[in-house]
């Protein structure tokens, strides 16, 4: 079955707006429906069949595919080589990227910044997609 590529995106969002293991989400590949489950206590109800079958996948956080630090070392390195220091120090630390965001926003590239994060969650999203099996449609 088919699988809406904005709603395998829309749960990566949801699973990468926290810390890892905060939230979660699940997709059933026979039904396309996405479970949402959080530490907050605003989780969907889940089948009873989730932890038995292999219908089921889990959505990855961005720092699994990727798309934390490293992704911003690498935007760094292309429109900020001369900060690059200075960005990789900013991840030692709390606020990582709060401080990130504030450069780019004193150097012009916040947006840039953002153009490229979504290319390449996308690409990433995509590509996990095809390793998994799942079949999208745009």
């Amino acid at each position: 079955m088919p699988i809406k590529f904005s709603d395998i995106e829309d749960a990566f969002l949801f699973v990468s707006m926290g810390e890892m293991f905060m939230k979660s989400s699940i997709l059933c590949m026979e039904t396309a429906q996405v479970f949402y489950i959080s530490d907050f206590g605003d989780s969907d109800e889940l089948p009873e069949d989730i932890d038995e079958s292999d219908k089921y996948i889990e959505i990855p956080h961005k720092n699994e595919l990727n798309l934390g630090k490293p992704l911003v070392l690498e935007f760094s390195a292309m429109y900020l080589p001369d900060n690059l220091e200075k960005v990789n120090f900013f991840f030692h630390n709390k606020g990582a990227y709060s401080k990130f965001k504030d450069l780019l926003d004193t150097k012009g590239l916040l947006t840039k910044w953002y153009e490229f994060e979504e290319q390449e969650q996308k690409e990433a999203l995509r590509e996990w997609c095809k390793e998994k099996g799942i079949n999208i449609e745009s």
